[in-house]
């Protein structure tokens, strides 16, 4: 008869705490906005996240509060992103196009930050979330490789190529 040892493994859980959405909202937006491209598309993505992450209680393993809320966000724009691929195309209209987010921005700046927005929406996926996790939402190196779940060294070599393709795409608009 065969036997099985276990190993005790000393899983310290906790709940997320709801007011660490509250806290990391800036973080959430500015990334779910870095990920669509668009204002709207980024409330509508943290609004669904932080739904569903009240929807019942979050067992953490880790002190890490950013890394699971920008992986539940991800996992939320690839749970739409499937959804969509299976509705009609639908076309937006000229009129539809807003370029600032608020009436007190300098237009010059918003229709920059729309473009850079606009451009890193277009990267490839292992591009988009590096530049996003490092240059969007302020993670470290150590961090975005926690969060991405790649090496360090494949957060630095992701991040200087999405930059690069960054600066060819804005430099071939100017």
């Amino acid at each position: 008869m065969l036997s099985f040892r276990h190993a005790r493994v000393d899983l310290t859980l906790r709940r997320l705490d709801p007011e660490s959405f509250v806290t990391h909202l800036p973080i959430l937006y500015r990334t779910a906005r870095a990920w669509t491209g668009s204002r709207e598309d980024a409330e509508d993505l943290v609004q669904e996240t932080i739904a569903q992450g009240l929807a019942r209680p979050r067992l953490l393993r880790s002190e890490d509060d950013v890394g699971y809320l920008l992986r539940a966000m991800h996992n939320v724009l690839v749970s739409q992103y499937r959804a969509a691929g299976r509705r009609p195309v639908t076309t937006v209209l000229t009129e539809d196009l807003a370029l600032t987010d608020a009436a007190d921005v300098d237009p010059a700046q918003a229709t920059e930050l729309h473009e850079v927005f606009a451009a890193i929406a277009e990267l490839p996926d292992e591009f988009r979330d590096a530049i996003v996790a490092v240059d969007v939402a302020g993670l470290s190196y150590t961090e975005a490789a926690r969060v991405l779940n790649v090496p360090e060294g494949t957060v630095t070599s992701r991040l200087s190529r999405a930059r690069d393709r960054l600066a060819q795409r804005l430099e071939g608009l100017r």
